[in-house]
């Protein structure tokens, strides 16, 4: 998995005292690619997910119309006992 990005949003907040976390990933990505990459990663038991596509956006420069990339969010649920601290991003 290239792209994967921990998503922060005020509405996402909420979701932390549920033990729940949301990933920005790869449209072509599968939930048990997924599932995998995060258990490795963070060391941790993931017990559900749910997901949902959000379209890209139409970009556009001059007489150029173009679009950005499909993504698709990940609603991950980790057991009890178990949490991911929140990811930041590098600054250049």
């Amino acid at each position: 998995m290239e792209s994967n990005m921990q998503y922060l949003q005020t509405k996402v907040f909420g979701y932390w005292g549920k033990n729940q976390y949301t990933f920005n990933v790869e449209s072509g990505s599968t939930r048990t690619e997924i599932k995998h990459w995060v258990e490795l990663f963070f060391g941790v038991k993931v017990i559900a997910m749910n997901s949902h596509r959000l379209p890209g956006k139409v970009k556009r420069m001059g007489p150029i119309l173009g679009h950005t990339m499909h993504y698709r969010r990940m609603i991950i649920t980790l057991q009890p006992g178990y949490s991911i601290p929140p990811l930041r991003k590098k600054r250049t």
